[in-house]
């Protein structure tokens, strides 16, 4: 990406813009398709409860109208004050992460979790935005010819692996993946030399062998159960009552959705609980279940549409941060469905990726909100 108008704050950027202006130039269709997106989510968390608003739907519908609201006023912030603000988000994300390690509430085998009363926070969802600002604005504040130099490549690798590895150790390998891939597209956009991202994939697969090598060992890098998912992905027919038991029921409610699905609230595998964790992470599953082939692909475009939507954002986005942060957490969001859907399907190991704006939880809910007011903030305050 060119950082032509970006190196500084820049003239042009909405100083002194009023508030009728700033809404003339709010990014709308990035704004209904996310109200489009939110709203399949009410409709499938209202029909996996059996046709009941509790106790999913109602929750996760107030959650959105805080969400949208929250994410109104950050659009309206001045995408500068955010730029100022990145050191201080990656800093403070950082520092709830070490406190879940401290003092962290365990759910499900796994300490990612700090009780604020009103809601359990989960740090790692705002580090996947707090990681993006931070390194947007390191490549902001960068001059494009020291991007690829090896020196200036370390700052962005230290601020990437420090919250990598705290994740891995609640354990977290989903989060962890999605951690890595929105610096890797980062680091790409601002321009990094190809030979960067080789070396990568050769560390990476080293690493895959490493973890691999180091079952049974004193040194084992992952967790006896993030083996068995790995030997499940490969092989979900060794044992469909156990480890494959999940990946196993997908499937089946997937095939049986066919082309238009048994009809809304009409899914056998959801209703009669043979589907695990139909709110959360395999939401999807219910969806294609009861609106089969053509629902799977609905909610597909309204994905591909903001993704779009976001892309010809950065493409009149003469700001460097601007265009950066835009494609980090446009990045973050396709990785978000993508590892879901592909987990889901049986592409993917099942590391614990929910679906954005749809599956049931609060945390994930308002960060991608105020990514997306992040977004709409770098869209508005764009220099003309």
């Amino acid at each position: 990406m060119t950082g032509g108008g970006a190196r500084g704050m820049g003239r042009g950027m909405g100083r002194g813009m009023g508030l009728g202006a700033k809404l003339l130039r709010f990014n709308w269709p990035i704004a209904l398709l996310v109200l489009a997106t939110a709203c399949m989510g009410f409709l499938m968390l209202y029909s996996v409860a059996g046709g009941r608003m509790d106790p999913w739907a109602s929750r996760q519908m107030a959650r959105f109208g805080v969400g949208f609201a929250g994410m109104m006023i950050v659009a309206l912030i001045d995408i500068r004050l955010w730029r100022a603000a990145s050191p201080l988000a990656y800093a403070f994300a950082l520092a709830l992460l070490v406190a879940v390690e401290v003092a962290g509430v365990t759910g499900m085998g796994a300490q990612r979790w700090i009780d604020l009363g009103v809601i359990q926070l989960q740090p790692s969802e705002l580090m996947k935005v707090a990681l993006v600002m931070a390194l947007a604005a390191y490549y902001a504040w960068l001059p494009p010819e020291k991007v690829s130099h090896p020196l200036w490549l370390l700052p962005p690798l230290a601020l990437t692996l420090a919250p990598v590895a705290l994740v891995l150790t609640q354990p977290d390998l989903g989060t962890a993946i999605l951690l890595l891939g929105g610096a890797v597209v980062m680091i790409f956009l601002a321009g990094a030399h190809w030979l960067y991202f080789a070396a990568g994939a050769a560390t990476a697969g080293g690493a895959v062998w490493a973890v691999v090598a180091s079952r049974g060992t004193e040194w084992q890098l992952l967790k006896d159960y993030q083996f068995r998912r790995i030997e499940t992905f490969l092989d979900p027919g060794s044992d469909p009552l156990g480890a494959g038991y999940h990946i196993t029921q997908s499937k089946i409610a997937l095939g049986s959705g066919g082309l238009s699905g048994r009809g809304f609230m009409q899914g056998t595998q959801s209703r009669l609980n043979f589907l695990p964790e139909k709110q959360t992470d395999f939401i999807f599953t219910a969806l294609a279940e009861e609106l089969g082939f053509v629902g799977a692909v609905t909610l597909l475009s309204l994905y591909v549409l903001i993704l779009m939507f976001c892309f010809f954002s950065i493409l009149s986005n003469r700001d460097r941060y601007g265009a950066l942060l835009t494609g980090g957490l446009a990045a973050t969001l396709f990785f978000f469905f993508a590892v879901n859907m592909a987990m889901v399907m049986g592409l993917a190991p099942v590391v614990g990726v929910p679906l954005p704006l749809v599956s049931y939880g609060g945390s994930a809910m308002l960060v991608l909100l105020f990514g997306v007011g992040l977004i709409q903030s770098a869209h508005i305050h764009r220099p003309t």
